[in-house]
């Protein structure tokens, strides 16, 4: 029986370059899921801390990056 993966829920829209970000109130946060092996999903909300759109998709990526590590799957 194979065993299921960690996965991360990211539908990119290659033409939005604000995937996975909404700005509340002048700030910007990130929002995405994970989908566990155990069938299980886990919801995610970053405040970005940042007012700069740039700055936020930066942080974002950087997110992806640690979020994929940590559960030992490729984003």
């Amino acid at each position: 029986m194979a065993r299921k993966k960690t996965t991360l829920a990211l539908r990119v829209n290659g033409d939005n370059p604000n995937h996975h970000l909404w700005n509340n109130r002048g700030v910007w946060w990130c929002h995405l899921t994970v989908h566990k092996a155990d069938a299980t999903a886990e919801r995610l909300r970053f405040s970005l801390k940042t007012r700069d759109v740039d700055q936020a998709r930066h942080r974002r990526d950087k997110i992806f990056d640690d979020i994929a590590k940590h559960y030992d799957i490729a984003a």
